[in-house]
């Protein structure tokens, strides 16, 4: 409820979110939530995954490239800041971009211009960015792994997903939702009911990976 009324008063403007949290507490989850509620809900989505992409590519994936910029590059390329129109660019996982791209980030949100690789023509995105992150970024900016000056650009407002272990009530409604799903799927027939022995079994349990667990 409390990252609902969040929401509520983020979804229409162009300041910057960050959401924290666990892996599996559904970052993503919000992050779609701030968008499909807001004035930007038909413009594009457009999500990085910033942890699954090689380094030497997420330059490339953010900012694009002009034809000839390097071998290969037969062709200019739009970058996600450009595909992301009006919309919403998710950059997830923020916490793992390296040093220099960090730089390159904070100069974009800062500036609110950026060139292609092996551009000379200054773009200026019209994207809102929401950025989330399973890491301590406060801690990280303490021991150098992450610049201070970016972490409080990027945390303009912040939305914290807690773990599922804190939020006991919310295991039996996820789960409610999660049984008649799956048995759909993998059964013939409605779904009736779960023991309430089940439930009290899963209400017992910590759940480390979160909802994801609690789902698979």
């Amino acid at each position: 409820e409390e990252c609902r009324h969040i929401i509520d008063k983020v979804k229409d403007s162009s300041v910057i979110v960050l959401i924290t949290g666990e892996s599996g507490t559904g970052k993503t989850l919000l992050a779609k939530e701030i968008h499909n509620q807001g004035k930007r809900a038909k413009k594009p989505f457009i999500h990085v995954d910033c942890a699954s992409l090689p380094e030497n590519l997420v330059e490339d994936e953010l900012f694009g490239h002009e034809q000839g910029a390097f071998t290969g590059a037969i062709r200019a390329r739009k970058g996600k800041f450009e595909l992301a129109e009006d919309g919403d660019l998710f950059l997830d996982e923020i916490g793992t971009l390296s040093p220099a791209l960090q730089t390159k980030l904070l100069n974009v949100l800062q500036e609110r211009y950026f060139y292609r690789i092996g551009g000379t023509s200054p773009i200026r995105p019209s994207c809102r960015v929401l950025a989330a992150t399973n890491e301590d970024l406060v801690a990280a900016v303490k021991e150098r792994r992450f610049r201070g000056d970016l972490y409080f650009r990027l945390s303009v407002v912040e939305l914290q997903c807690l773990p599922l272990r804190y939020r006991k009530n919310d295991i039996r409604p996820l789960a409610e939702r999660f049984f008649p799903l799956y048995w759909g799927k993998n059964r013939s027939g409605p779904f009736d009911k779960a023991d309430e022995a089940v439930y009290q079994a899963l209400i017992s349990y910590d759940w480390p990976g979160n909802i994801r667990e609690l789902e698979n």
